[in-house]
């Protein structure tokens, strides 16, 4: 029996591979393997850019020097794997605008769906966490209308699953309703 092995692609061939495809499809690297995202439902999409808003607002309103973006931004996790979360914040300088890659993102936001559920809560969760910029990962369910909010701490990380009121983030040192997630 005769078995091929497809050699892993890395972060920055995949880059490449993505400029040069002739389409948008979303896709992430996982292990070395490009795999392509389902459809998104409008209800993910709102959710999404609400997150995004909501992050942009919070930074504009603390006044400090983060950048909120929404999907479309890769984070890469190790040499053969790359996310493309829902929406993100990096701090510092703005990255130049050609840029593919965002090197060290404080918050990562997925908004769970029917197919990215286990992805988002397991395996996203512990690469997520592998960046040591990364301090505040959360996962949006739509469907409860919940924020799952995963902090970086001292000894590790810590979880709460908060639905309503304020939600901060320090750092950065921004915060937000939770409402204006599911208006």
């Amino acid at each position: 029996m005769n078995v091929a092995f497809q050699t892993p692609m890395t972060v920055t061939q995949y880059l490449a591979w993505g400029e040069a495809q002739g389409e948008r499809r979303r896709t992430e690297l996982i292990n070395g393997q490009v795999v392509y995202m389902a459809p998104e439902r409008i209800g993910h999409i709102e959710v999404k850019l609400a997150a995004a808003l909501a992050l942009r607002t919070a930074i504009r309103r603390a006044g400090i020097e983060c950048h909120a973006l929404a999907d479309g931004a890769t984070v890469r996790i190790d040499e053969h794997t790359a996310y493309e979360p829902d929406a993100l914040v990096y701090c510092g300088a703005r990255l130049p605008r050609g840029s593919l890659l965002v090197p060290n993102p404080v918050i990562i936001v997925e908004v769970l769906s029917p197919t990215t559920a286990h992805t988002d809560t397991s395996a996203k969760l512990i690469g997520y966490f592998k960046l040591p910029s990364v301090q505040h990962y959360l996962v949006v369910d739509p469907e409860a209308e919940t924020v799952t909010h995963h902090v970086r701490s001292a000894g590790g990380t810590s979880t709460r699953v908060q639905s309503a009121g304020m939600l901060g983030l320090d750092p950065p040192g921004i915060e937000f309703d939770i409402a204006e997630l599911f208006g």
